[in-house]
């Protein structure tokens, strides 16, 4: 009996220890545990800069000349000298016109004038006689007045003559009907064999003026007094129109290779539309931009002191599609706040209010956002465009 509860008690006091060593392994640390390790998150520093206010603003590029190419005489089209579709010099001949009847009116003109001229030579030789003898008291003086009125008639229908002949010989030159401005001509619009004139209605072709282009565009009257008011309060600063640059871009959004330059706004609204028209003006020597082309036009109309602006990237959206910024504090806790979100320039978003100069902005690692967490700030750059894929087989 004695070695049984001697040897029971052996057992509890076993049981006891293993209890008491386990709960002293769970209170301990465990071993190589340090402090929790902070979180690195790419953060850009808000800092206030002058950034441009731009608009994206529809509009169509129109030809900065345009000329319609019509006959200035009578007659029949023998030949036509250009190719449709095709660029035209100034001067270059376009059409013929039969030019026969012109020869023969300049030949007739040139006769007329000799024969002016004959009569002008025999009045002056009369003229010279009767002076000589009114000198010598042999011609009555209403003889000399007579010479002398006329030569003077014989000088006149010299000059109508001459005159007459001028007016055949350009009958003559337009008879080739030649490009008033260089450019690209259009089609056709009267063959050879037809009857043209000088009405208004016969229009052989039409060369229009592609480089540069204007590009015409239009801009609520609301939205350009809005900006004319913050112009007046200091919040913008205005571009020099002199200088202003627009950029084009393409209906599937690609952007034009070459900027352009503002030329005016006009100084009256559409009553109809409510729009007020601009244009600008641009290069065009590769012939990408075609009259009647839809473009969006971007122009800057102010300049914005002082401003803040983050990656888009940066711009959280809550339910209720409030723009909201993750700040890094420098206790290393991360601070959700709500702001103001501008307009858009670029891949960058402007913050109207809700942001300080000198504020540290998440930009990428969202997804290591946890609460509790400590984190470090690592200074963001955008990532570098991947080249694309080679798409050729390799032999």
């Amino acid at each position: 009996m004695t070695f049984q509860i001697s040897h029971l008690g052996r057992g509890l006091l076993l049981g006891a220890l293993l209890l008491t060593a386990a709960c002293t392994e769970e209170k301990a640390p465990a071993k190589g545990a340090g402090a929790p390790r902070s979180i690195a998150v790419g953060v850009v520093t808000a800092e206030p800069q002058a950034l441009p206010v731009t608009n994206n603003l529809p509009g169509r590029i129109a030809p900065t000349r345009i000329a319609e190419v019509r006959p200035r005489v009578s007659g029949i089209v023998v030949e036509r000298v250009f190719q449709q579709g095709s660029r035209v010099e100034q001067g270059d001949v376009l059409y013929r016109i039969d030019p026969a009847p012109f020869r023969v009116r300049v030949e007739s003109a040139a006769a007329t004038l000799k024969r002016a001229e004959a009569a002008q030579l025999q009045a002056r030789q009369h003229a010279d006689r009767i002076i000589e003898l009114r000198e010598r008291n042999v011609a009555s003086a209403q003889q000399s007045e007579s010479a002398t009125a006329g030569l003077a008639q014989a000088d006149a229908d010299v000059a109508v003559a001459r005159a007459g002949l001028t007016a055949a010989q350009l009958d003559l030159q337009y008879s080739e009907v030649k490009a008033p401005i260089s450019g690209r001509i259009g089609r056709a619009l009267i063959t050879e064999g037809a009857l043209v004139g000088t009405g208004a209605a016969d229009i052989l072709a039409t060369i229009q003026q592609l480089d540069p282009v204007y590009a015409d565009f239009t801009q609520s009257a609301g939205d350009l007094l809005a900006l004319r008011r913050a112009l007046k309060l200091g919040a913008l600063s205005s571009a020099n129109p002199g200088a202003a640059t627009v950029q084009l871009l393409f209906d599937d959004g690609s952007v034009y290779r070459h900027r352009g330059q503002l030329l005016f706004s006009e100084a009256t609204v559409d009553a109809t539309t409510g729009q007020v028209t601009l244009r600008g003006q641009f290069p065009n020597p590769e012939g990408d931009l075609l009259p009647g082309l839809y473009v969006r036009v971007v122009i800057e109309q102010g300049v914005q002191a002082d401003a803040l602006a983050v990656p888009q990237q940066a711009v959280q959206r809550d339910g209720a599609g409030q723009a909201q910024l993750y700040i890094l504090k420098p206790d290393g806790t991360l601070e959700l706040r709500s702001v103001r979100a501008g307009r858009t320039l670029d891949s960058r978003q402007v913050i109207d209010d809700g942001l300080k100069a000198g504020d540290q902005v998440v930009v990428e690692g969202f997804q290591k956002i946890r609460p509790g967490a400590r984190f470090t700030g690592t200074p963001w750059k955008p990532a570098a465009a991947e080249p694309a894929p080679a798409t050729g087989r390799q032999g």
